[in-house]
């Protein structure tokens, strides 16, 4: 009885690493980003499995460089299945330490359902996603002016 306890247990436990494995591969995903039209200069994409469609697993992202983005260049593939896809867009100019310039748009997100394989998909972020971005219309760390006293 000893000898059947332990071979159950050894069966359960390959099966549990068997089932686990199955449902968390990774898959390859490329395309395009475009904002208002135009590729978009930099960015980042996130892909998370949509646990309201019951979907589950590991996140997803990339960086997008020149409106390209593609997980088996740099980041992490995507588990396929209904999935909520996050963008993030910045310029080039005015970069900091992290490599992204001041932020084109508010985090756009929207709700897809991706093959569970290695695919293509494109993204369209419309202008309405820069709404509610402060308008910055002079420099802030510059000096004043200097023909300029008390504001006259």
């Amino acid at each position: 009885m000893r000898t059947g306890s332990w071979r159950l247990a050894a069966l359960l436990a390959a099966g549990l690493l068997t089932t686990a494995g199955c449902g968390s591969k990774a898959h390859r995903l490329s395309g395009t980003v475009n904002f208002d039209g135009k590729p978009l200069p930099l960015g980042r994409i996130y892909f998370d499995p949509d646990s309201t469609k019951e979907n589950t697993g590991p996140s997803g992202f990339t960086d997008i460089v020149d409106g390209e983005y593609d997980t088996a260049i740099k980041g992490k593939g995507v588990t396929g299945g209904p999935t909520v896809v996050r963008i993030l867009g910045f310029k080039k100019e005015g970069a900091d330490s992290s490599g992204f310039g001041p932020p084109l748009f508010q985090e756009y997100t929207l709700q897809v359902d991706l093959p569970v394989a290695d695919s293509t998909r494109n993204f369209d972020v419309p202008a309405s996603a820069a709404k509610g971005l402060p308008k910055v219309t002079a420099p802030l760390d510059g000096p004043p002016n200097p023909g300029t006293k008390g504001g006259t």
